[in-house]
């Protein structure tokens, strides 16, 4: 899934025009339960994340173990992919696509606001 997480050994993608942009709908959700996943095949948390009143609450599975506690998850805000079709993984099925960048080892960092932003609030 991931192509790369090392920043120097990638090129930028191909150039896309403005409307692919916006065929990828990315909004904003608060983490309303965070529970484990022992049965992921790599470390990773089941996620329920609330992007408000249009979308309602969807779930998620995401590995990001290494850099988010479980237990300091909930209330967080999230920036996640809510409009591609839903993901077996495992017994789960992860309805978005939450989203995160590498760290300096390769540690999912999740995307969020850089302050509280109303649910459901697309990326533009």
């Amino acid at each position: 899934m991931h192509v790369t997480h090392d920043p120097a050994a990638a090129a930028a993608a191909p150039t896309i025009d403005f409307n692919s942009f916006l065929a990828v709908d990315i909004r904003v959700g608060t983490i309303v339960d965070a529970r484990p996943f022992p049965e992921a095949r790599k470390s990773a948390f089941r996620l329920w994340i609330d992007f408000g009143p249009a979308l309602g609450v969807r779930k998620s599975s995401a590995q990001i173990t290494e850099n988010h506690p479980l237990e300091t998850l909930v209330g967080q805000q999230v920036a996640a992919v809510v409009n591609f079709p839903p993901r077996q993984i495992g017994p789960v099925v992860s309805e978005v696509l939450t989203l995160g960048l590498p760290d300096a080892e390769g540690k999912v960092v999740l995307v969020q606001p850089s302050k509280p932003v109303p649910n459901g609030g697309r990326l533009f």
